[in-house]
């Protein structure tokens, strides 16, 4: 293990090879000193990881097969160009996972993260300001490309509701399908109990159509399904939840809908197959840790666990995705 620190340059603490037992590392650790510097030149940190920590002169065993794996803790946006210097960590086996905080940039964490699912958001303070409550609406691909995986997408959003505390002063649950327009089959305030909000999802029928406007879907919910007249509770400060499914590449420009969800604090997870765009995936996203990816609906149900811990914040403050390595 080795620590190193960067603000407008950076410093090892101690490389890979000084210490070989955890109490001695814990010691250093206990004793570093905060480097100081300004400004965030990442690009730079980067490089010299490269150059100065993943070299067998420091200790490292890339060469033998040893899995290189980089925690990369970002604060705030790099004033230098990161683009390159990521691209060679990545040529070199490096795992980045990159942990940032609301100041970072969320293309940057992206970027240099080893993939997607490696870079994630953390909060400075408290992210929510009441845990009991949330406002949750899932705005379901109804087109014609999410017809065989339908009932799947069902049961999923049946397992999250039944994982929720629904009631009028608790959890309230909305559900919008939409193709080329958005339809919504219930408001956030339209049902108190959770019996008859999952009587509703299982009674819902596929609504069909082309293409997919997505970038429209969201400014429909932003507008109608979100807002006080049916429920939206945001002047009371309760998080606001989004989860959009998409079988394909939408019809229509997504950006500045996302960015306007982000803006009045609507937290946007996005689950796409194979056949949607990864990108617009993520720019919908309200991060890059909140795309998931799945080959099919069919595989939805794995997503669970993760999906239930995003909801109630913990993956965002406490949780770290699982990492897969092998030796070479």
């Amino acid at each position: 293990m080795a620590v190193v620190q960067y603000s407008d340059t950076a410093e090892i603490n101690f490389n890979l090879s000084r210490y070989s037992t955890k109490n001695d590392i814990l010691k250093a650790v206990n004793g570093l000193r905060h480097k100081g510097g300004y400004p965030h030149n990442i690009g730079a940190a980067l490089q010299y990881l490269k150059e100065h920590v993943y070299t067998p002169m420091s200790g490292s065993r890339r060469q033998e097969g040893i899995p290189q794996i980089l925690i990369l803790l970002i604060g705030g946006r790099s004033a230098d160009d990161i683009r390159t210097p990521a691209r060679m960590m990545k040529q070199i086996g490096a795992i980045s996972v990159v942990i940032g905080t609301s100041d970072a940039d969320t293309l940057e964490l992206q970027t240099i993260a080893h993939e997607p699912k490696y870079a994630l958001p953390v909060c400075r303070t408290n992210c929510s300001h009441n845990s009991k409550k949330n406002d949750v609406v899932f705005l379901i691909d109804g087109s014609y490309d999410s017809l065989n995986g339908f009932e799947e997408i069902r049961s999923f959003i049946e397992k999250t509701v039944e994982s929720l505390n629904l009631g009028n002063d608790r959890d309230q649950v909305a559900v919008v399908q939409y193709s080329r327009d958005a339809t919504v089959n219930f408001y956030l305030n339209s049902y108190s109990s959770k019996n008859d909000v999952l009587n509703s999802i299982r009674t819902m029928r596929h609504k069909f159509g082309r293409p997919l406007n997505i970038g429209k879907a969201l400014e429909f919910v932003r507008d109608n399904v979100f807002s006080a007249s049916v429920g939206g509770r945001r002047a009371d400060l309760v998080p606001q939840y989004l989860y959009v499914f998409s079988g394909g590449r939408s019809g229509d420009d997504v950006r500045g809908p996302a960015q306007s969800l982000k803006d009045n604090g609507i937290k946007t997870f996005s689950i796409g197959t194979e056949n949607a765009d990864t990108l617009e995936m993520q720019t919908i996203s309200y991060t890059p840790a909140h795309y998931f990816y799945v080959t099919n609906y069919n595989n939805l149900q794995s997503l669970d666990p993760s999906v239930e811990a995003m909801l109630r914040g913990t993956k965002e403050t406490t949780e770290f995705s699982t990492i897969e390595v092998s030796k070479n």
